[in-house]
């Protein structure tokens, strides 16, 4: 959600925080200092964070909010799966934004991870490389390099799709057969922004998936992808008629099986890598997180 304000003559001078508060729908004032401090508002296009800051005549002000908590994200020792000089394994929660937003830049997985090495390794110098994304309300295995050495390597690895990526979905209905893989080229559509599958243009994306576990009606489903698109698995399964429970963007339900599913049940189970550097097999996995092991009794 955004709002757009244009200062007058009148608000020239008057403090960011302030004039947010006058001319804003029903935000406190405090709530206007966390929005600034976590870097939802711009001004004539440049991220502003200082509640201090004085506006002008002619300046076009953009408040952006989004459904995160208001309390910037910190990464906890046990989200730490594997951390050397050359590269970071984290476990995600959901919920997360992976990289800056025009609603956040303090609090995203990338900004929290900037915080975190500068508190353990402050004396050395740090060069984060995002070479792999999640989704907000995808949980799990994530890798990022933190040596200049480092990131060329793994970004390759990422590009040859020789890195191994393990999923687990809970899906409405029961996919037939019950392995299989799902392959097309997918595209993004601006209509209904998702990705969907067209037979002219767009990226190759090869889907493998077992399933694991059935209910009456939905399944738990291993995924292992081939290829890295955007929403990939999301947009495979939906299209095959079996979206991912708490996926509204792709049709999926968000109350099913005596549950009602606050986000998209895809969780990054597995990472298998080449370490940068030494050449080793590295493999993670993260635990399915409550929300989705609670509910359906896979502790």
């Amino acid at each position: 959600m955004a709002q757009v304000f244009h200062p007058t003559a009148d608000d020239s001078g008057t403090r960011l925080d302030q004039f947010l508060q006058n001319n804003s729908q029903s935000l406190s004032r405090t709530r206007i200092r966390k929005i600034i401090d976590l870097g939802g508002v711009h001004i004539s296009g440049q991220r502003i964070r200082k509640c201090g800051f004085q506006i002008s005549k002619g300046q076009e002000i953009i408040l952006h909010q989004d459904k995160g908590s208001l309390d910037p994200y910190r990464i906890q020792p046990d989200h730490v799966l594997y951390q050397d000089q050359y590269i970071i394994v984290l476990n995600k929660p959901a919920g997360i934004e992976t990289q800056p937003t025009p609603a956040r830049f303090k609090g995203t997985l990338f900004e929290a991870l900037q915080h975190y090495l500068g508190q353990t390794i402050a004396q050395n110098r740090i060069e984060i490389g995002m070479v792999q994304r999640l989704d907000r309300d995808t949980s799990g295995v994530i890798v990022f390099s933190i040596h200049r050495d480092a990131h060329k390597n793994l970004s390759e690895q990422i590009k040859q799709h020789t890195v191994q990526k393990e999923y687990l979905a809970f899906v409405k209905g029961l996919p037939q057969p019950e392995e299989g893989t799902y392959h097309s080229f997918l595209e993004y559509d601006k209509k209904t922004r998702r990705m969907q599958s067209t037979e002219l243009g767009g990226k190759e994306a090869i889907t493998h998936y077992r399933v694991e576990k059935t209910w009456q009606e939905s399944a738990l489903v291993s995924v292992r992808i081939i290829t890295g698109r955007t929403h990939q698995i999301r947009a495979h399964f939906a299209e095959n008629g079996h979206p991912l429970l708490g996926d509204t963007l792709y049709g999926g339900p968000v109350f099913l099986e005596g549950n009602n599913w606050n986000r998209q049940c895809l969780h990054s189970w597995k990472l298998s890598i080449i370490h940068p550097r030494n050449g080793k097999l590295l493999s993670f996995a993260a635990p399915v997180p409550a929300d989705m092991a609670g509910a359906q009794n896979l502790q």
